[in-house]
């Protein structure tokens, strides 16, 4: 039997400590949950750009050009576009000349600047030159065998670091074990996040012409250290001839960069729209659900697009591995097949995610009077 000595205390002391315990308590919730501040912000505010490698970390080699040279200049006149046409948002480089950081630096920077949403800036490579196109990656996991090429490299940046074992929990980029871990996590700003990433790549695709290869999952370090939405864009093949001749030029550069802003513009008008909608009084707030679910469903429907063809092909269920409800979407020269109907964004994405087992380039599309939109242009609308 244990004695127990009782220590006498006064209800003042009482009260002291409670409020301490509660101080920690509150303290620890923002901590775990770092999108209840952001969850409240009716503005994007400060976005921080992210020249990726630089200093003796040059990142992918072509046969004339340096990943670290092309992301700088590309993130600088991001940056500039932001600065001269949007005066109401702070701009924050992690680097704007050629200086090596390390990658937990780069969160650090968004971190503390309190970020909106970080911009990561790289360039990609392949063994081969065929692969091109740009992309846009998010924090996360496809399914299990995903191709890791993109996070094994731009996660391996840490090797440079010194005590890089500690400082990441043990975590080794190169060891595909270490992955397993990012398929248990959420990413608080998914939603967001996928948002800025499909406008991203509609920019891309539709103004800037270029191959357009998805907003895709990644297991990225980067990401995972920063709190706020955030993506890693890879802004071309440095490997393939033609798209490192572009990527050097002014012009390529300026194209790429200028999408991006669009994309960056689009996102703060849909993201302060919302917060517009979300804070409307209760009965204001109703008269506008009524209104755009109204509009979502008679203009606009999102869709899920798994394939794509210049030579039709019978939307039968042999064709499409057994799905039956495959409609076809004739867009000049090229056919698309699409899969679901609905009016609300959120649940096409539900529906991609899963589809994706089947088909891992799905994606989501807008459509509207019977063509094909810019999935950004769609979120605004709904969003008004």
């Amino acid at each position: 039997m244990f004695n127990v000595k009782v220590i006498p205390i006064s209800i003042k002391r009482l009260l002291t400590l409670f409020l301490i315990l509660t101080i920690l308590t509150c303290s620890s919730f923002l901590i775990v949950d770092p999108e209840l501040k952001s969850s409240v912000k009716s503005r994007i505010q400060t976005v921080v750009i992210d020249a990726g490698h630089g200093g003796k970390d040059s990142g992918a080699l072509g046969s004339r050009a340096k990943e670290k040279d092309i992301a700088l200049n590309i993130a600088l006149k991001l940056g500039a576009y932001i600065e001269d046409n949007i005066r109401d948002v702070k701009v924050v480089y992690t680097r704007k000349t050629d200086v090596y950081l390390e990658l937990g630096e780069r969160a650090r920077i968004a971190n503390e600047n309190e970020a909106d949403l970080f911009i990561s800036i790289h360039v990609n490579a392949n063994e081969s030159q065929r692969p091109f196109g740009t992309s846009t990656h998010i924090l996360g996991m496809n399914q299990e065998g995903q191709n890791l090429d993109v996070a094994i490299r731009e996660n391996s940046v840490i090797l440079m670091e010194e005590d890089y074992q500690t400082r990441y929990e043990g975590f080794d980029p190169t060891s595909a074990e270490s992955y397993i871990m990012f398929s248990l996590m959420q990413n608080t700003y998914l939603k967001q996040s996928i948002e800025f990433g499909s406008l991203v790549q509609d920019q891309f695709r539709e103004r800037a012409q270029r191959n357009d290869r998805g907003v895709i999952r990644q297991p990225l370090l980067v990401l995972r250290e920063t709190a706020m939405p955030g993506v890693l864009i890879e802004t071309g093949f440095i490997t393939n001839p033609k798209e490192q001749e572009y990527l050097l030029t002014d012009d390529g550069q300026n194209i790429i960069a200028s999408a991006i802003f669009r994309a960056f513009r689009d996102y703060k008008e849909l993201i302060e729209s919302r917060s517009r909608f979300e804070y409307a009084t209760p009965e204001k707030e109703e008269e506008i659900v009524t209104m755009n679910a109204e509009t979502a469903s008679d203009q606009i429907i999102f869709k899920v697009q798994v394939a794509s063809s210049r030579n039709k092909v019978p939307a039968s269920p042999a064709s499409f591995k057994g799905y039956n409800d495959i409609e076809i979407i004739e867009e000049g020269r090229w056919y698309k097949y699409v899969l679901g109907n609905s009016a609300d964004y959120n649940k096409a994405l539900e529906q991609c995610v899963l589809i994706k087992k089947d088909f891992p380039d799905a994606f989501v599309i807008a459509v509207k009077e019977g063509r094909i939109i810019p999935l950004g242009e769609a979120l605004i609308e709904i969003n008004k």
